[in-house]
């Protein structure tokens, strides 16, 4: 019998990672990348002396897949998806293929916003407890590269609701839904229905013996459980209201119970993570920390000392008074609403970029009582105008980081807060977030 032929579709972090695992379980592996492959993932490939391509699809070489595996990148929508559905290969994630080589337990966790400081705080818990745990997903280091090297007993995976498309048979041990907003609307439609259903996903397949923690205080999350099977063992939090099982907020003190008379109490005061959106990043990790039986004080600590994540609500300096936040990180609008709600002062707040069909509306009431100026930075400006000339009074446009961070400078007054937080991507002028937040660091050094 022929060795079945694996194609993925995709050279970065996952896709590589993919081709390493595919390779080492004996299939025909061929990597085909519509961009150009940066230099590591390539000399990588060639190492393991497996065959690619860039800059094109080659049908040929890629419809003759027993099974394909994706980016999440890549939409549905793409002509080599499209010719993949009519000729009836199965098209899978990553996340997918490497689970089937593991062993290992997972946590899951997804979400509009918060999943990538969610899933580092739970794998700081963890690693500090002494699990035998990986960090992968949407963060870090390839799930199938570490699956073919490395033996964890349980993993910390920041899923998306793209990834979450293309899982059929993966299933969560312990899943973390921390909301839902809308986001990427531009692949759903433009239904939050259809991006509610795809989150929801993450609960598919689970049985009794598996765990469920998400936000009881969101409401897209409540109307989506309301048309879904929940076999899961339910932990909902929330800061609004008490609640048995799971965990709350009362008088500054969360509070956390999974087993009666185990409860763990820790104040917010005490969080490493400061801001109303990280008391129920912390909620949620708490949780999962507690259900794996981890001690109290263990938790506690960690909790306690954690770093945040490089590019969200990053402290960069604080020259003549002024505090300068990168939050490049924030791609979305309720990201960009996030940063506003934490900052305590008032803000000249850098924004703008690649708009994916943002809805500005929720930002009005914290733009008109925070923002003294909005600095636009990006190709294409005007719907921020138009969303904003009546809540503020300064509306400036910039081509470069550079020019943004000066401009910003000259607006702020003593006590302000110069926040970058863009609430859209960032290729129109940079390659990535990271390279946005990474100018943005350096212009404000040079000041």
């Amino acid at each position: 019998m022929e060795t079945n032929r694996i194609v993925i579709l995709g050279a970065g972090e996952s896709g590589v990672g993919a081709a390493m695992l595919a390779k080492k379980h004996g299939f025909d592996v061929f990597v085909s990348d519509f961009g150009a492959i940066a230099d590591r993932y390539k000399s990588a490939l060639e190492e393991l002396n497996i065959s690619f391509e860039e800059k094109q699809h080659t049908d040929n070489l890629i419809l003759n897949a027993t099974e394909v595996i994706k980016s999440p990148g890549i939409p549905a929508t793409a002509p080599i998806i499209k010719a993949l559905v009519k000729n009836k290969i199965p098209v899978i994630s990553e996340i997918e293929f490497a689970k089937r080589y593991t062993k290992a337990k997972t946590i899951c966790i997804t979400g509009s916003n918060g999943k990538s400081t969610t899933t580092m705080l739970t794998y700081h818990i963890l690693k500090n407890a002494g699990v035998n745990v990986g960090l992968g997903g949407n963060i870090g280091q390839s799930f199938a590269a570490q699956v073919s090297t490395t033996e964890f007993d349980w993993y910390v995976l920041e899923i998306s609701s793209f990834m979450l498309d293309d899982m059929f048979d993966f299933k969560a041990d312990i899943a973390v839904l921390l909301n839902i907003t809308a986001d990427h609307l531009d692949r759903y439609d433009y239904k939050l229905e259809n991006y509610a259903a795809s989150k929801m996903r993450i609960i598919q397949n689970q049985t009794e013996n598996d765990v469920f923690i998400y936000c009881a205080d969101d409401d897209e999350t409540n109307k989506a459980l309301k048309e879904t099977k929940v076999n899961a063992k339910q932990y909902p939090f929330s800061i609004r209201k008490k609640i048995e099982t799971g965990a709350y907020l009362e008088n500054q003190t969360i509070h956390i119970n999974t087993q009666p008379k185990q409860q763990l109490t820790m104040s917010i005061t005490e969080l490493a993570l400061q801001g109303k959106h990280n008391i129920y990043n912390s909620m949620a990790s708490g949780i999962v920390a507690k259900v794996l039986e981890l001690r109290n004080e263990t938790i506690r600590e960690s909790m306690g000392n954690f770093k945040n994540i490089e590019h969200r609500l990053e402290f960069v300096a604080k020259i003549s008074d002024v505090i300068y936040i990168n939050d490049s990180k924030a791609t979305n609008v309720n990201s960009t609403w996030y940063a506003l709600e934490s900052v305590g002062t008032d803000v000249v707040l850098i924004m703008g970029g690649v708009d994916k069909g943002n809805d500005y509306d929720m930002l009005k009431d914290l733009v008109r009582s925070k923002v003294r100026a909005i600095v636009c930075m990006g190709k294409d400006n005007k719907r921020i105008h138009e969303a904003f000339e009546d809540d503020v009074e300064i509306i400036v446009n910039t081509f470069s980081a550079n020019e943004a961070v000066q401009v910003a400078y000259h607006l702020a007054k003593k006590g302000n807060t110069v926040l970058l937080s863009p609430a859209c991507a960032s290729f129109d002028l940079f390659k990535n977030y990271e390279d946005r937040g990474n100018q943005f660091k350096a212009a404000v050094k040079e000041l």
